[in-house]
């Protein structure tokens, strides 16, 4: 809800210039928000869904079988190493039997995850409405004045803005060239797959990978080194370097944090809250930075700025 409430503060403003009335303001534009964040998932679903079935029915039928099972088989080296696969990795039929009785934890957890939602976006609507108070509110409680606590909070949306945006985009980018990649190979559900690596991608570490690197494996047992080394240089190359080579593109200045900083903070972030925590550890770590910066504008060559100006207010 922050991170929206931060991402649609242009909106409301706008909104507000012709308006005049904020909280008919606020509820317009967390319907634009709602609207952005369902749409693209309203129109996929039925897509990822089709394409899911269709490729579990094609992983369970016979040439599928016979194409993953027959060159191992037939190659001396590759034959004890299947022989182990298949004792320990389930077969569809086995699988399904073993997914079935998790589904209606994954549906209440779905309900759950829909309740949190539907919360995030009521704390959406209030944060918009009674943005200007909210801030008013942290602005009496920090030990900073006017000036240094809005710098603060505009290091605070900075980091938002260019963390949520920025890696949007370019999971976006490396979904969207997996996918093609998939396509143009013969690979099957191409779109499925692809929106699977756009999802993965948000994560950090692994991300992609976990998609493509199975799917050049796969490739390799059944005899199709080109497309496989095509895939591998596609992913190692293309698809993981985007990251480097984009990003700074779409977030340029704006975030202004090595890299390595970066990936601790979302790193420690996903440990410590989870999902969530892609946003919440940049965040954590701007604002420390940000007050370490006051600090030492405060304390310059070692002696307190007593005479700092303070808002009185």
């Amino acid at each position: 809800a922050l991170a929206l409430a931060i991402l649609g503060t242009g909106l409301h403003r706008w909104l507000l210039r012709r308006l005049h009335h904020p909280a008919a303001c606020a509820g317009l534009a967390t319907v634009v928000l709602i609207f952005f964040i369902a749409a693209p998932v309203i129109a996929l679903a039925p897509m990822v869904t089709g394409k899911a079935r269709e490729g579990w029915d094609n992983m369970r039928s016979t040439p599928v079988q016979e194409r993953v099972h027959k060159p191992p088989k037939s190659n001396a080296t590759l034959a004890p190493l299947a022989d182990v696969v298949a004792q320990h990795v389930p077969s569809p039929d086995e699988l399904a039997k073993q997914v079935a009785p998790r589904l209606s934890r994954l549906a209440a957890g779905s309900i759950w995850a829909g309740v949190e939602l539907l919360v995030a976006f009521f704390a959406l609507f209030y944060l918009l409405r009674d943005r200007d108070q909210a801030l008013a509110f942290v602005r009496s409680l920090l030990p900073l004045s006017r000036a240094e606590a809005d710098r603060l909070f505009v290091r605070v949306s900075e980091v938002v803005r260019a963390s949520v945006l920025g890696t949007l985009l370019v999971a976006a980018v490396q979904g969207l060239l997996g996918g093609l990649m998939f396509w143009w190979l013969g690979l099957p559900a191409p779109l499925l797959w692809g929106v699977v690596m756009f999802l993965l991608s948000i994560l950090p570490i692994l991300g992609a990978a976990i998609v493509w690197v199975p799917a050049a494996v796969f490739l390799v047992m059944e005899g199709s080194w080109d497309k496989a080394i095509v895939l591998a240089l596609w992913g190692s190359v293309v698809i993981a370097l985007i990251d480097n080579l984009l990003y700074p593109l779409v977030v340029g200045n704006r975030l202004r944090l090595h890299t390595l900083l970066v990936f601790i903070a979302i790193l420690g972030g996903l440990l410590l809250f989870g999902t969530v925590g892609l946003i919440l550890g940049p965040m954590v770590l701007a604002v420390a930075l940000a007050i370490i910066d006051i600090w030492r504008e405060r304390t310059a060559h070692g002696k307190s700025v007593d005479a700092s100006p303070q808002d009185p207010s």
